[in-house]
């Protein structure tokens, strides 16, 4: 199957600056990321930088880089941008796998791709992880989805949802119940990119923080699938760094 991964790669952190370069067992975190993209069979692999450290330390080790301006509002935005620099057709897929994350599994980036090819009423895809622990389930930097009977999702929230009218939520049994939460991982089809970033931000979105409540008020149908592998974390802090690094250096 033909598809493009793009590898969005900020500079600018306020937690962790300079975070694509940062090192991990002997190689910058974007490269970590590349190596294992590029075990997902995709038709092309892009990094889209709007520094030129990270273009020239990405250029160091055969990656694909497209510059893009620096003044984006969001990584969909700088996606849009690298589907225009490409001159991709609309019905093309392209992947997002986020530039910090340096454990993330081929499998997983291949699954959305395919996922999205087999549903063509849908312009977005993306995958989610059974929640296991009410600490996750209560948290609201976990984002929840629901999602119907042929897997398209019915919303994304910060908050509880579905939520338990009988039994508190601090209680429900999580081996019967199921709660699910997203993973940030989504293949798009090139002319919903385009579309997207046409459209004003929708209240819900602007509630909750939450991008892809965007599309959803637009009409767009996402299609919600739970991972076939174990998604880890990305790198967000120091503390991330060095987790990584210790299992890397191993």
């Amino acid at each position: 199957m033909s598809y493009t991964i793009i590898i969005p790669a900020r500079y600018a952190s306020s937690r962790l600056p300079g975070k694509p370069l940062a090192m991990i067992a002997g190689r910058p975190m974007i490269e970590r990321v590349w190596m294992q993209a590029q075990k997902a069979g995709a038709s092309d692999l892009v990094v889209a930088t709007d520094h030129n450290a990270v273009q020239e330390a990405c250029e160091r080790f055969g990656a694909r880089v497209c510059m893009t301006r620096t003044e984006h509002e969001s990584g969909t935005d700088r996606l849009a941008e690298v589907v225009d620099q490409l001159d991709l057709d609309d019905d093309a897929i392209v992947v997002n796998v986020q530039g910090d994350e340096p454990l993330v599994p081929p499998e997983v980036i291949e699954q959305v791709a395919q996922n999205l090819a087999k549903n063509p009423s849908a312009g977005i895809a993306t995958l989610c992880e059974r929640i296991t622990d009410h600490e996750t389930l209560l948290d609201p930097n976990a984002v929840k989805v629901v999602f119907d009977i042929q897997g398209m999702a019915l919303y994304f929230s910060r908050s509880t949802v579905p939520f338990s009218r009988d039994t508190a939520l601090q209680i429900v049994d999580l081996e019967q119940e199921s709660w699910y939460r997203h993973l940030g991982i989504y293949a798009y089809r090139a002319g919903t990119l385009r579309a997207f970033t046409t459209w004003p931000m929708a209240d819900l979105e602007r509630l909750e923080k939450l991008e892809q409540l965007r599309a959803l008020h637009q009409g767009v149908r996402i299609h919600v699938e739970p991972a076939c592998e174990a998604v880890p974390g990305g790198v967000d802090t120091q503390a991330d760094l060095e987790k990584v690094n210790r299992l890397l250096s191993v």
